[in-house]
């Protein structure tokens, strides 16, 4: 069976690096918030080209320390997709902040076109959703943000590494975050997530946030390590043990892309003229290709039949976050303005694509693929 995803060839190769990092953290002494950390923080921030940045227990946690920083509140605006993954959306009620859906356009990213009909004065922040591996259009978000005076929060979850006119994703706008949930592109071995500013005082700001409001920095000389809180935070520290795992794993980050866009540009050489919708590049993308998004209005059909050949496909997303239970009555007004959002939502389905994926297993994905979708 090919797996839509699977770990097990990767960790294979690094079976023996990873257990000595276990063993070295173990042996330390240190759990929390120690070298390990450090020193991946160090080396992302330099990957990323960021000027400051921290590592947090998760990519939602990102989300919010980084609304939270910048005081969004109960009464305040963000703006964002409804085509996202859940925790785009959870981190923005958590702030106490109402979501507005702005509608996607045929690249399954944010229509910046569609953005400045949803401010208003309660408006604070955009965030775009660098989807599936490449970034949203940039400039024209930059363009608005700076018109209406708003900050932009790039949520980067699918997209680390990704570049807009060779400007890494998370650096763009005022804040980037990050995840290591272990599907990404940077994947660790259980949750992780990160934050990257170029704003010093975000960064200070945020650094406490993570830990109850402690000033571990020496931003205020009198209170540095002690045990208090000068803002009110909250627990969301990247364990030693996954830090020590992402830094050894950094190493190896621009071959993980590269096997990425391998198995792309087979996808695109082999299934072109079959029916199939294939990913859109944007001009200005470097694309890492997280997801290989493709779609097809017989899209169940396809997936039942590829299992039944041994091969697992998914869906990304088969539910917009404003159709789902907990989050349909956010907004008072109908959403029946997400035509795009909707029509997507129905034929999209996801390809394997990952670094551990073989040659043979690629082939036989191409090559079953086409001779279903020939046959419906």
């Amino acid at each position: 069976m090919i797996k839509y995803w699977d770990y097990k060839y990767e960790y294979k190769g690094l079976k023996r690096n990873i257990l000595n990092l276990v063993n070295k953290v173990f042996s330390s002494g240190s759990l929390l918030l120690g070298k390990e950390l450090k020193n991946f923080e160090k080396n992302f921030c330099k990957f990323n080209n960021s000027k400051y940045g921290l590592g947090v227990a998760n990519g939602t946690d990102a989300l919010y320390i980084a609304l939270k920083s910048l005081n969004i509140k109960k009464g305040d605006e963000v703006i964002t997709v409804s085509n996202t993954a859940i925790p785009t959306v959870a981190a923005i009620i958590n702030s106490g902040a109402t979501v507005k859906f702005v509608d996607i356009g045929e690249d399954y990213l944010m229509d910046v076109n569609k953005i400045e009909r949803l401010i208003n004065n309660k408006t604070k922040v955009i965030i775009p959703v660098h989807l599936y591996g490449q970034t949203c259009n940039m400039d024209k978000i930059l363009l608005i943000a700076k018109k209406y005076k708003l900050k932009i929060i790039e949520d980067c979850a699918q997209s680390t590494g990704a570049m807009y006119k060779n400007k890494k994703a998370g650096i763009i706008g005022d804040i980037g975050c990050h995840s290591f949930y272990p599907t990404k592109i940077l994947g660790a071995y259980g949750d992780g997530g990160f934050i990257t500013t170029n704003n010093k005082r975000l960064f200070e700001k945020m650094h406490r946030f993570r830990f109850y409001g402690i000033d571990t920095l020496g931003t205020f000389k009198k209170w540095k390590n002690k045990y208090y809180s000068i803002d009110h935070g909250i627990n969301s520290r990247l364990n030693e043990i996954q830090s020590s795992i992402l830094n050894l794993k950094l190493k190896n980050i621009n071959s993980y892309i590269k096997k990425r866009r391998i198995i792309a540009d087979k996808y695109f050489k082999n299934l072109k003229n079959i029916g199939l919708e294939l990913p859109i590049i944007n001009k200005n993308n470097f694309h890492v290709f997280h997801i290989f998004e493709v779609a097809h209005p017989k899209r169940n059909l396809i997936i039942s039949r590829m299992k039944k050949k041994g091969i697992n496909l998914s869906i990304h997303y088969k539910y917009p976050v404003h159709k789902m239970n907990a989050y349909k009555n956010i907004n008072k007004k109908k959403l029946s303005y997400l035509n795009e959002t909707e029509k997507k939502c129905k034929k999209n389905f996801s390809l394997p694509i990952y670094p551990g994926l073989r040659n043979n297993e690629i082939n036989k994905i191409i090559k079953n693929l086409k001779e279903i979708i020939k046959k419906i």
